[in-house]
Formats: structure tokens, sequence, C-alpha cells
């Protein structure tokens, strides 16, 4: 959905809120407190009263809009910004498009990547499946190698990203906080993600990718050969992460690791619901608890 679209849609607050309670409650307002059924409006005003426990309250109640101060507008409109955005946009730019300071608008994007946190995240990838790592973090300070050359890749003291994408498929992502990339820590992930019965992993020669043959079809492209061999390569993992690192290092600058969990979120959710019709309303559900 575009912004001239949210505009039209939704020129008022209260259109706002009757399109949330539409998505969150289908006409039928719940307490958010106690889940009783038994509500009434509120006159002139856009909230409920609860005849079971004798509270009040809005649609916002216990969703990414809880006790927020800016109007719902706004948010639709940062929203649309966010989910058309291929490459993200940084929270400077957002408060430059909102009118609103840039803590504002960080904290406001945070929020919606809350609601991006993908629900498909618990479906097992099959078929054929990639897998890849890579290496998020700025260049080390001046000094800081006591004078050793910078190492890259696998040998890089950067924070370590492990993804997994089904051809035509779903993407899922894992930072590795300890730092230290493991045959055990990739074999944990492809039990956790993959169907191991209905898939056959494509790995680079690495030697941490080897164990895989343990449990699931394991197949393996040799970099310093080729790239592509026949259907054995990484080039759709290469992809992703060429955009999640010129998002990063366009839009952001640079990420915290406490966080970085959180943006890599973001760019799989784009991913996994490209070309989805109704994303909009998708991600509203989301933000709702839906």
């Amino acid at each position: 959905m575009d912004i001239a679209t949210i505009y039209k849609l939704f020129p008022t607050e209260g259109d706002c809120i009757a399109y949330l309670e539409q998505v969150r409650w289908h006409g039928k307002p719940t307490c958010p407190y106690c889940q009783s059924a038994r509500t009434s409006p509120v006159p002139d005003e856009n909230r409920h009263h609860c005849n079971n426990c004798n509270t009040t309250f809005s649609v916002t109640v216990a969703t990414i809009f809880h006790r927020t101060h800016l109007p719902l507008q706004k948010w639709f409109v940062a929203l649309a910004i966010v989910l058309n955005a291929k490459k993200s946009v940084s929270a400077l730019q957002l408060s430059r498009n909102l009118a609103v300071n840039k803590n504002t608008a960080w904290y406001l994007a945070m929020r919606i990547r809350k609601a991006m946190v993908d629900s498909t995240q618990r479906n097992l990838l099959e078929g054929v499946v990639e897998m890849d790592e890579t290496y998020i973090g700025g260049k080390p300070r001046k000094g800081s190698n006591k004078g050793e050359p910078c190492k890259p890749g696998r040998g890089t003291s950067k924070t370590p990203v492990v993804g997994l994408i089904e051809r035509g498929g779903d993407v899922k992502c894992e930072v590795v906080r300890s730092r230290k990339l493991s045959a055990r820590t990739l074999n944990a992930l492809v039990r956790k993600r993959v169907d191991t019965g209905k898939s056959v992993m494509i790995t680079d020669e690495w030697s941490g990718y080897m164990q895989l043959s343990r449990f699931v079809r394991h197949e393996v492209v040799n970099h310093k050969v080729w790239y592509v061999d026949d259907h054995r390569h990484t080039n759709t993992m290469e992809n992703f992460w060429s955009l999640l690192k010129r998002g990063i290092v366009g839009q952001y600058h640079k990420v915290s690791v406490k966080h970085l969990d959180k943006y890599i979120d973001e760019f799989s959710y784009r991913h996994n619901h490209r070309g989805h019709s109704g994303l909009f309303g998708l991600t509203i559900s989301g933000g709702l608890g839906g």
C-alpha cells in the first residue's frame, strides 16, 4: 500500500481506529484484560467498556500502538514507507518524512519491526535449501589489531549470521551472538529450521558444513573451482546477503549487535512476503498480536 492510498483510506483518526478494530476483533470487541466479549462502546470516545471487569479500553491496548502519542495515520504512513523500502529506511529519513524527532522515529521503526517477526518462522524449509554465512560489522579501529592485518571472511572478529533459503521460498537467518561459528552450531540450526527428510542442503566447501551429511542429504559447491555446478550453488542466499548489506551500509551505516536480529528479521520478512497483495494488513495484524 502506498502513501497516497493511506491518506485516501484513512483521512481521520476514527478511520484508523475503525480499521484496527475490524482487523483485531472482526466486529466483536473483546476486553484485552479479561478476554470477555461483554462490552459496550463508550459514547463520543474511541473506547469500549467491559461489563465483566468494569474497565475501559481501546483497540491499541497490548499492541505496538499501545500508549502512543502519535496520530495513527502517521503510524500507517510509517508502516507503508518501511514495507515499500526494499533496502529499508533509516530513522533520520523516517523522522524527516513524518516530521518527528529522530528518537521518536527510531522507536516507531523498532515497534514496526516487532510486528514483522514472521509467524511462518515455525514452518520448516524443504526441497533445495541453500546455506551460507556472512559477517556483519564495521572495520576495526586503527591500532585495535596491534599491528596485525585485518582478516577477512571467517577470520574476522565481526558478528556471524547464518542463513538458510529455500529455492523459490522463504529465508531464515540467525545471529550467532557468541561470535563462534562451529559445526555443532550449524547442525543445530539445520535441525531447527529444515525438514531434513524432504530436503537437500547446498553449501560451500567449508569444513564446518561437512557434518551435515550425517543427517540430511548434502551437496557441496567448491568455490575454489566454480560458483555454479548445475543445481549446486549458493547464489540465492548470497543475493539476500548482498541486499541486507547494502541496506545496512547505505541506510543504517551501522547497527548494534543488540538489535541486529531485528534488522535481519525486517529484511527476511520483506523477502518472505514479496508480492503479497495484502502485506499492509498482514503486518497490521501482526502488530495487533494476530
